[in-house]
Order: C-alpha cells, then sequence, then structure tokens
C-alpha cells in the first residue's frame, strides 16, 4: 500500500469540511477553514494545508478554538475594517470583510482589515494571494503565542511572525511571498520531532538557550530569527502590526495554540492597495520586470500551482478521516 493518496481539489475539500463539522465546528467555519486548507495544498504549502487542519480539530475539541463564533465587525473609519473573531478562526473574520475591503480598495486608493482574538492564521499567504487576484498590491503580518527568541535572549518572545506580500501579474498568477521571520516554521521543527529527524544548525535553541539539532530538544526551547537581530526587529515589526495596532495578545500573552483551553487571541494586519490609481497598467508592468528577473536567474516566489490532484500521506487522511467518524 502506498503511503500517499492522490486526491482532488473536490475530494480534499469534502475531507476537510467533514473533519471539521465532526469536531464540532459551525458549518461557516467549517467551510471557511476547509476553503483556506484546500488553497494551501493547491499552492505546494502543505505543511499549513491537511497536515495542519490536525491542530484545527484539536483546538475544536478542547475549546481552544470556538467552534460557533461570528465575528464582530465595525469600521470607524472609511478605509479600516476592524474584526473581533470572538475566540473562532482567523479566517471567518477574514471572509466576512473581503468584498468590502475589495471595494473600498478599489475607492479611496488603500484599505486595512485589522482583526483580534483569533486561532493562529494559518496560511499567511492566503489572504494577500486572494486581494491580488482580485487585482490588489497587498501586506498582511500575523502573531501569535511566543515561540520564538529574540537575538541574544534565551526566552521566546515572539511566534514566528511571517509577513506575506502579494501583488497582480497580468495575464498570469500573482507575485506573492509568504516567510516566517523565524529561520522556519515551527510547523517543520515539530514534524521533524515527530519523526525523530535532526534539524539544521541556527533553527533552534534547546531550554537552556543552547543552540540545538535535536528537533525534540527545540521543540522545548525556542526557534531562532533568521539574520540573527535583523530577522528579531523584523519580528518585532510584524508583532507591533498584527498585535499591537489591532488590540490582539502580545505574543508574550498569548496562550499555547496546541496546549489549554484558552485560544491564543492571535492578530492579524492585512493592507490592501489599488495599484492602478498610482501606476496604470502596473500588473502589465510587473509582468514585464518579472520576466527579466527570471531571465537572470532570479527566483520568483509563489507562481505554482498543483494540477488536478495533490499527493497527502497516508497517516494524514486516516487521522483526518478517524475525527470524521
Amino acid at each position: 500500500m502506498s503511503d500517499v493518496v492522490r486526491l482532488g481539489r473536490e475530494a480534499a475539500w469534502t475531507l476537510a469540511h467533514g473533519a471539521c463539522r465532526a469536531a464540532g465546528a459551525g458549518e461557516a467555519i467549517a467551510r471557511s477553514l476547509a476553503d483556506a486548507i484546500v488553497s494551501a495544498e493547491w499552492v505546494g504549502r502543505s505543511s499549513v494545508g491537511l497536515a495542519h487542519l490536525r491542530d484545527y480539530l484539536v483546538g475544536f475539541t478542547s475549546g481552544r478554538i470556538a467552534t460557533g463564533a461570528e465575528p464582530e465587525l465595525d469600521d470607524q473609519a472609511l478605509a479600516i475594517i476592524r474584526s473581533n473573531a470572538k475566540g473562532g478562526i482567523a479566517q471567518l473574520g477574514f471572509d466576512r470583510a473581503f468584498e468590502e475591503l475589495c471595494g473600498r480598495a478599489g475607492l479611496y486608493g488603500l484599505a486595512v482589515f485589522a482583526q483580534h482574538n483569533s486561532y493562529t492564521t494559518g496560511e499567511l499567504g492566503y489572504y494577500v494571494r486572494r486581494l491580488a487576484e482580485n487585482g490588489l498590491v497587498a501586506i498582511a503580518a500575523s502573531n501569535g503565542p511566543a515561540l520564538m527568541a529574540a537575538a541574544l535572549g534565551s526566552e521566546a518572545v515572539y511566534c514566528t511572525n511571517p509577513l506575506a506580500f502579494a501583488a497582480p501579474v497580468a495575464g498570469e498568477l500573482p507575485l506573492l511571498i509568504d516567510q516566517a521571520s523565524s529561520a522556519t516554521a515551527f510547523i517543520n521543527v515539530r514534524r521533524a520531532a515527530e519523526k525523530g529527524e535532526a534539524i539544521p544548525e541556527g533553527w533552534a535553541i534547546d531550554a537552556q538557550g543552547r543552540p540545538t539539532i535535536d528537533a525534540r530538544e527545540a521543540v522545548k526551547g525556542a526557534l531562532l530569527a533568521f539574520g540573527g537581530a535583523r530577522g528579531g526587529n523584523i519580528a518585532l515589526m510584524v508583532e507591533v502590526l498584527a498585535a499591537g495596532i489591532s488590540g490582539a495578545n502580545w505574543s508574550l500573552d498569548a496562550p499555547r495554540f496546541m496546549t489549554g483551553e484558552k485560544s491564543p487571541g492571535a492578530g492579524l494586519f492585512v493592507l490592501a492597495l489599488k495599484p492602478d490609481l498610482l501606476e496604470p497598467g502596473f500588473a502589465g508592468r510587473l509582468k514585464e520586470q518579472l520576466r527579466r528577473l527570471s531571465g537572470k536567474g532570479v527566483h520568483i516566489p509563489g507562481r505554482k500551482r498543483a494540477g488536478d490532484t495533490i499527493e497527502v500521506p497516508r497517516t494524514v487522511i486516516e487521522a483526518l478521516e478517524q475525527h470524521g467518524r
């Protein structure tokens, strides 16, 4: 028997949706989360796809995610939409605000979506990719529980604090950059620990603050920022945008996303900009520039998509099906 199973998009969505519903999630939450999970799979981000869905399912059953939460949106300024996720998932609040966010960015040139009090955001690129597919340039920042040490400290003070950026490209898939402030995502370290595999030097420290390549010790310790203090500076900027401006928990104050009964209370900040109001024909201009860069051997991120099917580890399928039963 093969260790992987090939799934079409509809089958993957049905699997994700069914597992969410079986874990107690309301219909709106299950649909929103299944959309995001499947989208991550189809752009090659399997670490935050079906494998990561298991964290949400345990979150539903443990009480860390409010299974019936309906986000509360308000707009105290013309170009700002604020959301309280009410302890639910981050994706549903964004879904509820999406059309209005696009409309306001088109009308005013730019618009901001700021959300607090949610579970972790999953694939951050999902939010900006959707906006770029609607002709907008977008930047997103997100935080969560403290998992990463600052440059000179051994205590975890930030989450992996990712930044994502997307821009429309004429007749092609959007340009998409989605990367953590840490040297790697926590999910990669946890996966290595589960498999008993070593991790590269520079990824993490153990609980005593010593550099380690033992993934199991790294899980007990903290991740490291990429580029030392510079990566730490980016994490701090993300923290200010995602937690400070949105009113979310600072990473130091956020409950763990894997244990306990409390929501991490994470934050999400998204800025959407209408580029054609500044530079008519922007998407065509960007297409030409990316062509030039690609011709010089520069990697252009975010341009790949899966075909009709994806390969999913059988162990992941079985775990999700178990929740479904």
